[in-house]
């Protein structure tokens, strides 16, 4: 019997795979009704990406479409209008992982740290999360990286801070991990090209390899998810049934082995197109509009 009062597994059963549609449809609904761990969330709309002001109304609605489905939101920034996310969620009753976007303009990196720490010390902020996928990118060296994270631990004591990146990263840097209150780790079988029947039996393997890099530390998934249109990358199909196959299967897990896993994403974003090319709309269990694609 799972912590929230149902049987998981007479739920999903072993076979998944095997599930019809409107089975898979009636799952998703049942797994979202009784509330996910958390998501990733971003509170833009159509024609908005990075570097739109976003107003307090628009996050506003955004979240009271998701709010009764999630106990945990994790956002991405701490400037643009982003820094007002955490409170707004906390008003909802929902708790926080709170991002910092660091990149290589160092200006807007001081900005970015100096508003995560004003929003954790207003009572906002449950774990800090500093920087995101910044050694995936090359934006900035280590050491520029355990500095931030040594600098947002010292001015929030009592305050879990992490950083977030491709679980793999954590066994090539280890200064990294070791800086680390708790490990943030994004598994994705999908970019690995990895089929959806052995999705799941893959990310497993992710998240242990994170678990070894941590030395045992606490391994969060802050990312996973499975696009439900675009190209195939490698063995990887996207499609309705395989996003809602893979959702239910992540969840299936984190049940049965008590894994805190943040899904990718909220809402479809357009602006995505342009760094993931045709897949990158297509991640969010809501449409850009706000309406629930899977149920």
């Amino acid at each position: 019997m799972s912590s929230n009062g149902y049987n998981y597994m007479s739920l999903t059963g072993m076979n998944v795979l095997q599930k019809s549609e409107k089975e898979l449809r009636d799952l998703t609904r049942t797994i979202l009704d009784q509330k996910i761990h958390g998501i990733s969330f971003s509170p833009y709309i159509e024609g908005q990406g990075p570097g739109t002001e976003i107003r307090a109304d628009q996050i506003e609605a955004r979240l009271d479409i998701i709010a009764d489905n999630v106990k945990w939101i994790r956002s991405f920034s701490c400037t643009d209008g982003n820094q007002l996310i955490p409170k707004i969620a906390k008003s909802r009753g929902l708790k926080t992982l709170v991002g910092a976007w660091l990149d290589d303009d160092l200006e807007n990196n001081e900005e970015e740290i100096n508003n995560l720490i004003e929003v954790a010390k207003a009572g906002d902020v449950d774990i800090a999360a500093v920087g995101n996928e910044v050694l995936l990118r090359n934006d900035l060296t280590e050491q520029q990286l355990v500095d931030y994270i040594n600098r947002v631990k010292a001015a929030l004591p009592g305050i879990e801070v992490g950083y977030v990146d491709a679980y793999y990263e954590f066994e090539v840097h280890p200064r990294i991990a070791d800086a680390c209150d708790v490990i943030l780790a994004n598994c994705y079988p999908f970019w690995e090209g990895c089929a959806l029947e052995y999705s799941i039996l893959y990310m497993k393997d992710m998240y242990r390899r994170a678990i070894r890099s941590g030395n045992g530390k606490k391994v969060i998934i802050t990312e996973t998810g499975w696009p439900n249109q675009g190209p195939a990358e490698w063995g990887a199909v996207p499609s309705l049934e395989n996003a809602m196959k893979y959702f239910i299967g992540s969840y299936q897990w984190a049940e049965e082995d008590d894994i805190e896993i943040f899904y990718f994403s909220s809402f479809d974003e357009a602006w995505k197109v342009d760094k993931e090319g045709g897949v990158g709309p297509h991640w969010g269990l809501w449409d850009h509009n706000g309406v629930l694609k899977y149920v």
